[in-house]
């Protein structure tokens, strides 16, 4: 009786594959990677062309003021738009451009949950969550950097008599970077908290105006009683005037912009000490967000 002979049960296919015999980088290169990424999709890069034509077109809306000011110093020999006060002036730009692009950081991972793929890599929650800072404050600073530097080229270029305002340049750039890590803390924070756009767009947005309104209305109520010392603090429920009060006044000793008065006798330390709670807070936020989100 001859033996049966078996079949073979399975087939091994050789597909090519190979271990990865590179430098492993670690998580310091994936938080950068990260930031970059999140930082290219803010501007719409690497995206469709309708996702570049909000940021693209406020970025544009930034540099009419600095274009119109290096056109009046040509022609008519005087001096433009002062740096310290171009954030107050374009502040509803900034806020829109923050509104747009803060939810994009935050909603799509959120709403399709892939958060745990980054976690599982060595990127950690702070990772993660200081990558999308960095990439929103980086794109906050641009937007108002960008013109500043443009209008100071100009002032350089045309030369106008007198010495060129190169202090009060560098005044407002430190203030843009702290408008930029106020705003972005306070937005990517605020949108976290839904992963749906289009909410966080409202969310944010609604911030800006509720906190605008309730500054501009406390202000003029409590001036038209004649109290004008409490009536000063009122300016600090506005991000864009305690980051003016607590950098460009409290720390270079700047004109207060907009003509706005701040409050006397440590008045802009105390919009310093709120600005660092209110970063410190959105932080705070954000981590126990993503420690939360990371469990599901």
């Amino acid at each position: 009786m001859s033996e049966s002979v078996s079949e073979p049960t399975g087939v091994i296919h050789d597909i090519g594959y190979r271990h990865y015999e590179g430098a492993r980088l670690g998580r310091g290169q994936a938080t950068v990677a990260l930031t970059v990424h999140s930082l290219r999709g803010i501007f719409g890069l690497g995206r469709t062309a309708r996702s570049k034509i909000i940021p693209f077109v406020l970025l544009g809306v930034m540099l009419l003021p600095a274009v119109v000011s290096i056109a009046a110093m040509a022609l008519i020999k005087q001096e433009g738009m002062r740096y310290s006060e171009y954030a107050i002036v374009m502040q509803a730009v900034l806020a829109i451009f923050l509104a747009s692009q803060s939810p994009y950081t935050v909603a799509p991972d959120l709403r399709f949950r892939v958060l745990p793929l980054y976690l599982s890599r060595p990127v950690t929650i702070w990772d993660y969550v200081g990558a999308k800072l960095a990439a929103m404050t980086t794109a906050m600073f641009l937007l108002l950097a960008v013109p500043l530097t443009v209008l100071y080229i100009g002032e350089v270029v045309i030369d106008l008599p007198g010495d060129t305002h190169t202090f009060e340049y560098l005044t407002a750039m430190v203030g843009a970077l702290g408008y930029a890590l106020l705003l972005a803390c306070l937005g990517v924070a605020i949108a976290s908290f839904t992963p749906r756009r289009g909410l966080g767009v409202a969310s944010v947005i609604a911030f800006y105006l509720l906190a605008s309104a309730v500054s501009t209305v406390l202000f003029a109520t409590l001036e038209s009683m004649g109290n004008d010392g409490a009536a000063a603090w009122a300016w600090l429920i506005n991000p864009f005037f305690l980051v003016d009060a607590a950098i460009h006044v409290g720390i270079f000793g700047a004109e207060p912009s907009a003509g706005v008065i701040y409050p006397e006798n440590g008045g802009t330390l105390v919009a310093g000490a709120i600005m660092i709670a209110l970063i410190a807070l959105s932080l705070t936020a954000l981590i126990a967000r993503y420690r939360k989100a990371a469990s599901r």
